[in-house]
C-alpha cells in the first residue's frame, strides 16, 4: 500500500511544478507531464485513497471544518426555537446575510458544470485533469445554497411550503413568483450536475473496487460500481449517457443563475429591477466558481502530488477564463450607472450613487477592487503561472463576489423611497456563524471527497495522454493500445 510522502522535497515526483504553458506550433499541448505509462497515472491518482493516513493538513482542515459545522448547527437550532429576530433584520432589510449566501453558493456551483459539460461538449481536452473536483465542488456548494431558503422562511417545520403544492390541498402556491421558480431550477441542476458527476465516477470506482484491500472497501465501491466491467458495451452505453447529461446540464449553467436573478429583476426596487442582471448574474457565477476552482485545486494539487495531472497549463485557462468573466463583470458594474443615468427615474439614480458613496460605500468599493481591479493581473503570464499570486487572486475574486451579492441586496433595502423608514443592517452572531458554518460544511464534504474518490478522472485523463493515440510511435509495445482500451484498462494501470 503507497503513502503518501510527507516531506515534499524537490524532486518527489508531483510535487514539483512542470511549466508547460508554452505553445509549440504544430504540436499538441502536453497535458500530463512526468508520466509515461497509464499505470502511472493511476498511481498517482489513487494515491491519497489508498494510503492509512491523510497528511496532517488535511487532518487539520478537516478539524476546522468540523468546528465550523458544529457552529452552523449550534446557530441553525437557535434560530428555529428563538425566530429569525435573532437576525440583525428590520424594516425595511428583510434579506440579508440569508439571500446573500444563497445566491453566492448557487454562483459557486456554476463552473464545475461549466468545466465538465460545455467544454466536453466542445471537446477541450484540458478539462480532463480538473473536472472531476470542479463537478464535485458543484455539489457541494449546491447543497450549501440549499440549506438557506429552509431556514429563512423563518418557520422551518413549514419549508415544504417552498415546494409546487398541488392546489387541491388549499395552499395556492403563487406559481409566477421567482421564488418557485428557483425549486424548479436549482432541483433540476442539483439532479442533473450529480448524475453527470457519478455517470463520470463509474470506471473510476471499478479502478477502485478492483484495488481494494479490504472487504469493505471492495463492498463499497463495487456497489456504486454498477458491474462495471469495462467491456465494449459498457464504454458504448457509457458514452452516450454522459453525451446525454452534458448536453442537458449547458442549457442549465445559463438557465438557473438567469433564475435566480429573477428574484430581483421582477421586482419594482431601484437597483433590482433592471433586464441585465440574468446575463449579468451568469458571468458573476462563472468568474466567482472558476475562481474556487482555482482557490481549492491550488493547495489540492500540492497536498496530494498531482502536479503532473494538474499543471500549470490548466491553471492557465482557468485564469484567463477568470480574465474574460471578470471583463464581463466589470462592464455589468458600469453600465449599471449608465442604465441608471439613461432612465432618468430619480429613484433608480439615487440607488446607484448611494450603493458607491452612502453608508455602505465601503462594501461597494471592495467589490470594485477584488471583481475589476484585481483579476487585471492576469493579463500578465508571470502573475497566471505564479502560484501563489493566482491562489490570492481567487480568494480576492471570492470574497469580492460575495460583497457583490451584498452590496446588490443590502443596500437597494436598506435606503429606499421614504427617508424616515431607513435603516442600517448590523449582522449579528447568529449571521456570522451561520456563513461560516456553511464554508465549514462544504470543506467537510470536499475534504471527504478528497480522501475516499480518486479526485482526478482516471479514464479521462487517460485518453489525453499521447500513448491512447493509435499513431503514436510506441503503440502496440506495450505503453497504449487506443483511446478506448486506455480507458477501459485503467483499473488494470496500478498494477502494471
Amino acid at each position: 500500500m503507497t503513502t503518501i510522502p510527507h516531506d515534499h522535497g524537490r524532486g518527489v515526483r508531483g510535487f514539483v511544478d512542470v511549466d508547460n504553458t508554452a505553445d509549440v506550433p504544430g504540436k499538441r499541448a502536453q497535458l500530463v507531464v512526468g508520466m509515461d505509462t497509464f499505470g502511472e497515472v493511476t498511481r498517482a491518482v489513487v494515491r491519497s485513497n489508498e494510503s492509512k493516513r491523510p497528511p496532517m493538513a488535511w487532518t487539520v482542515m478537516f478539524a476546522i471544518s468540523l468546528a465550523m459545522v458544529g457552529a452552523l448547527g449550534f446557530a441553525v437550532n437557535y434560530l428555529i426555537f428563538t425566530g429569525v429576530g435573532v437576525w440583525g433584520l428590520n424594516n425595511p432589510v428583510m434579506w440579508a446575510f440569508d439571500i446573500t449566501n444563497f445566491v453566492f453558493w448557487v454562483g459557486i456551483g456554476h463552473a464545475g458544470t461549466l468545466i465538465s459539460a460545455i467544454l466536453f461538449l466542445f471537446r477541450q481536452k484540458w478539462r480532463t485533469g480538473i473536472n472531476r473536483f470542479a463537478e464535485a465542488m458543484t455539489i457541494f456548494a449546491v447543497i450549501c445554497a440549499g440549506l438557506f431558503p429552509g431556514i429563512h422562511v423563518g418557520r422551518v417545520w413549514l419549508a415544504y411550503w417552498l415546494f409546487p403544492i398541488p392546489n387541491q390541498m388549499e395552499m395556492w402556491p403563487q406559481f409566477r413568483s421567482p421564488l418557485l421558480w428557483d425549486v424548479f431550477a436549482v432541483s433540476t441542476y442539483f439532479t442533473t450536475s450529480l448524475l453527470f458527476w457519478y455517470v463520470g465516477l463509474i470506471p473510476d470506482l471499478a479502478t477502485m473496487r478492483d484495488r481494494a484491500t479490504n472487504k469493505v472497501k471492495q463492498l463499497a465501491y463495487g456497489l456504486f460500481a454498477l458491474g462495471w466491467r469495462g467491456s465494449n458495451r459498457h464504454w458504448h452505453r457509457y458514452e452516450r449517457a454522459y453525451l446525454l447529461l452534458a448536453a442537458l446540464a449547458t442549457p442549465l449553467v445559463l438557465s438557473v443563475h438567469s433564475v435566480v436573478s429573477f428574484d430581483f429583476a421582477t421586482s419594482q426596487l431601484p437597483g433590482w429591477h433592471t433586464t441585465i442582471f440574468p446575463p449579468y448574474f451568469v458571468a458573476g457565477a462563472i468568474f466567482s466558481g472558476f475562481a474556487m476552482v482555482v482557490t481549492l485545486a491550488v493547495p489540492a494539487r500540492q497536498l496530494f502530488g498531482l502536479k503532473d495531472l494538474i499543471t500549470l497549463r490548466h491553471l492557465d485557462n482557468m485564469n484567463k477564463v477568470i480574465l474574460v468573466t471578470g471583463c464581463m463583470v466589470g462592464y455589468a458594474y458600469s453600465m449599471e450607472f449608465f442604465i441608471a443615468w439613461y432612465s432618468g427615474a430619480l429613484y433608480e439614480k439615487f440607488a446607484f450613487v448611494n450603493r458607491a458613496f452612502g453608508q455602505y460605500w465601503w462594501a461597494y468599493w471592495i467589490m470594485v477592487s477584488c471583481n475589476v481591479i484585481t483579476p487585471q493581473l492576469f493579463w500578465s503570464r508571470k502573475v497566471r503561472t505564479s502560484i501563489p499570486l493566482m491562489f490570492i487572486l481567487s480568494l480576492f475574486v471570492n470574497v469580492g463576489m460575495w460583497f457583490e451579492r451584498f452590496v446588490i441586496i443590502v443596500t437597494s433595502l436598506a435606503n429606499d423611497f421614504l427617508p424616515t423608514s431607513w435603516d442600517r443592517f448590523v449582522p449579528t452572531w447568529v449571521d456570522i456563524c451561520t456563513m461560516l458554518g456553511a464554508f465549514g460544511l462544504f470543506g467537510v464534504l470536499f475534504l471527504l471527497f478528497c480522501r475516499f474518490l480518486p479526485m482526478i478522472a482516471i479514464a479521462e485523463v487517460k485518453t489525453v495522454m499521447p500513448q491512447a493515440d493509435p499513431h503514436w510511435e510506441g503503440y502496440g509495445h506495450g505503453h497504449g493500445a487506443g483511446a478506448h482500451a486506455a480507458a477501459a484498462h485503467s483499473h488494470d494501470g496500478g498494477n502494471q
